[in-house]
């Protein structure tokens, strides 16, 4: 049984872990909201980019884009968005488990945005052939090298797929590990929203109707058409990188907000067992004193 010294020694221990944690999940709080509100400010863009390219793709001429044609090679190229730093639950946890589920053993090659991305594939032994670190806040000018390095992969036929999987943000406690394909273009799915607003276990994505804009296009939409594909690549990339970072930045704070609730139910509970072990102790003590001076009568 603990003395009521090291009962002591515990909650101290547990009150300075109790404000470290009160600490990060306050942190956390104002980083969520930022990442949060630029993840969601993103996603009218990133379907208004993609009516665009329907509108494109319909008046362009015949001649097919080579991003809407399978590569050459034999292996798919999965980029895989986590975190830097842990401490946000089992979020990483989940995603590595969806890629090891959704992703045999095969020819798949791995590019990683994330310090806990490539730690974690090292120890699912995948081939790891990039690493690219982006800090926080996410800048698209860095996400844009990225998109740079995948693009070029494919359009050499290295690969035949490109593929990411990231955390795909709902809302403050849902945050759902998806894996969606980057290249070659899905044509039937390109009228779709591509916001990744509402994706969850089904990686299909809801079909809109075509737009009915008439845009003008100068020099021409089939010149346009050609500029803008890359540009939607990496813009994809990049509103995926947000989803991942609203949902770091909410899953930390939540497992934070956890921890400080656990921390302060062990203050409870410990602060019971020693107030019990202290008047325990005083009993004994007072039958002592009695039972010497019954002795001495």
């Amino acid at each position: 049984m603990p003395s009521t010294r090291d009962i002591r020694r515990r909650i101290k221990s547990v009150k300075n872990t109790s404000q470290i944690t009160k600490a990060m999940q306050l942190v956390a709080a104002a980083k969520m909201k930022k990442a949060q509100d630029v993840a969601t400010s993103g996603r009218p863009y990133a379907d208004l980019l993609n009516q665009v390219l329907v509108s494109l793709k319909g008046r362009a001429e015949e001649s097919s884009h080579p991003f809407f044609e399978a590569g050459q090679g034999n292996k798919t190229l999965v980029v895989v968005i986590a975190t830097d730093k842990g401490l946000c639950g089992a979020l990483n946890t989940n995603l590595l488990k969806k890629i090891n589920q959704s992703l045999p053993d095969g020819d798949y090659d791995f590019v990683t945005v994330g310090r806990k991305a490539s730690q974690g594939l090292a120890r699912l032994k995948k081939n790891l052939v990039a690493d690219f670190t982006i800090k926080d806040p996410a800048k698209f000018i860095e996400m844009r090298t990225v998109g740079r390095y995948v693009q070029d992969r494919f359009l050499t036929g290295e690969y035949k797929a490109v593929l990411v999987a990231f955390n795909n943000f709902v809302n403050t406690v849902t945050q759902v590990p998806t894996i969606e394909q980057l290249l070659p273009v899905n044509a039937v799915k390109l009228g779709g929203k591509k916001s990744f607003e509402g994706m969850g276990a089904a990686l299909e994505v809801a079909e809109t109707a075509a737009p009915t804009i008439e845009y003008a296009f100068e020099p021409g939409p089939a010149v346009v058409f050609e500029r803008t594909l890359p540009q939607y690549v990496n813009l994809t990339l990049f509103q995926m990188l947000l989803e991942a970072r609203a949902s770091e930045h909410s899953s930390r704070m939540v497992a934070m907000k956890n921890a400080t609730d656990n921390a302060k139910q062990m203050l409870k509970d410990l602060s019971l067992e020693y107030n019990k072990l202290r008047q325990a102790s005083i009993t004994n003590e007072l039958l002592e004193i009695t039972t010497a001076k019954m002795a001495l009568e």
